[in-house]
């Protein structure tokens, strides 16, 4: 995840604010935990391919305690609390409030569609740090993704009534073909609503999401969607308000981000690379770390079809030390043993490999080039047609390994 204004703050020094120190190593990866797999919808692009029926299997509360037991020995510092829908979980206020007193910083990942006048009071009680609510676009293009009439209402009461509880709330929007059109009008309704965080997901292929991986944007529309961010973001900042942009699943973010600082703040652009290369790109399997549904454990959110074991056969904290899954040892490698046009660029230090996922969906090669970088040879400081360009499948099989 690519903290946008961070860095534009790094940058701008209308803002008053000086170059950032080096980060603390984190003391263990963040938890995405995706307590419940049901959900009262069925998106297009959903990663965890849930719908509206329980799934059997799915850990208990006193399981799901011995978990958070050991994360937190673990040094685990922050547990994002997802599903298929968590509202739908009867234990949720529960467990966050249990992992509130335990000291996690505690995020809810939610549709939005079920916060309401009835249980808004309970939420803040509960003292989550932070509710992300997914919008896909304004009105019926949001109700098509969420394939749900009135959706979009549903969610932006969600979004209402947690704010004016006095929560920190952002929105979660995933681009494709089909929704890039409503971007500008999402970040309007962003200042409109006076809303925290807006979170810029790229499109990746994993669940119901590869299915539709044919809609993933045009790079050229990537492109206008970086500057269109990045100009927000930066307004924003010199408004002084305190609103966050970030991106995610497209670790070229960073990259792109350097090249526009060269053009627009030269004289601060290699402060920019330094700092860009500490915060090292992809996480996946080193900071960042999942749970489903059942208590399996995967690199990140995407990987579901990566198994690298169970919580109720061995704890996490084992779990996650042991490298001897290949995709695992190859993610903390470093360099990762990337190939290809990802091998040969110039900027891996700051991508470190962009997303693995990608690449093995569409080529069965967890180390061939991300597919999705939307670069050219000379931003990358590559040249053309030194590298091999891996085949591309038009289907991905399922593996467990």
């Amino acid at each position: 995840m690519l903290r946008l204004t961070q860095y534009l703050r790094l940058l701008d020094q209308t803002t008053g604010a000086p170059l950032a120190r080096s980060a603390a190593a984190p003391t263990g990866p963040v938890v995405i935990w995706n307590l419940i797999r049901r959900c009262n919808l069925t998106c297009q692009h959903c990663y965890s391919t849930s719908a509206n029926r329980d799934f059997p299997g799915e850990l208990s509360t006193a399981e799901a305690y011995e978990v958070m037991d050991d994360l937190k020995a673990f040094g685990v510092p922050v547990l994002i609390l997802s599903g298929g829908e968590p509202l739908l979980r009867p234990d949720i206020l529960d467990i966050g409030r249990r992992a509130k007193a335990m000291g996690f910083y505690v995020g809810l990942s939610s549709n939005g569609t079920l916060i309401d006048e009835r249980n808004v009071a309970a939420l803040a009680d509960t003292g989550f740090d932070y509710v992300g609510v997914s919008l896909d676009g304004i009105g019926e293009t949001h109700d098509a993704f969420r394939r749900l009439a009135g959706g979009f209402e549903l969610a932006l009461r969600g979004v209402r009534l947690a704010r004016e509880a006095g929560m920190k709330v952002g929105i979660r929007y995933t681009m494709t073909e089909d929704n890039a059109q409503d971007l500008p009008a999402l970040l309007q309704l962003m200042a409109d609503e006076d809303i925290d965080k807006f979170y810029f997901s790229h499109l990746n292929y994993a669940g119901r999401g590869n299915k539709h991986r044919a809609d993933d944007v045009r790079h050229a529309r990537t492109r206008w969607a970086m500057d269109l961010l990045i100009e927000q973001a930066l307004a924003q900042l010199r408004a002084s308000r305190p609103r966050e942009f970030v991106t995610g699943n497209n670790d070229a973010d960073g990259v792109y981000l350097l090249h526009w600082a060269r053009r627009h703040y030269p004289q601060r652009a290699e402060a920019l690379r330094e700092a860009l290369r500490r915060w090292g790109g992809n996480a996946s399997g080193v900071n960042v770390a999942n749970i489903d549904n059942l208590g399996n454990v995967h690199p990140d959110t995407m990987w579901w079809k990566i198994k690298l074991g169970n919580v109720r056969e061995r704890p996490f904290s084992a779990i996650w030390r042991d490298a001897s899954h290949p995709l695992m040892a190859g993610l903390r490698q470093t360099p990762r043993p990337v190939l290809g046009r990802c091998g040969a660029c110039a900027h891996r230090d700051i991508c470190n490999g962009n997303t693995r996922v990608r690449a093995w969906e569409l080529t069965g090669d967890f180390w061939a080039a991300d597919p999705a970088c939307y670069l050219s040879d000379e931003e990358i400081g590559v040249t053309p047609g030194s590298y091999a360009l891996p085949a591309l499948t038009p289907w991905r099989r399922e593996v467990t390994a």
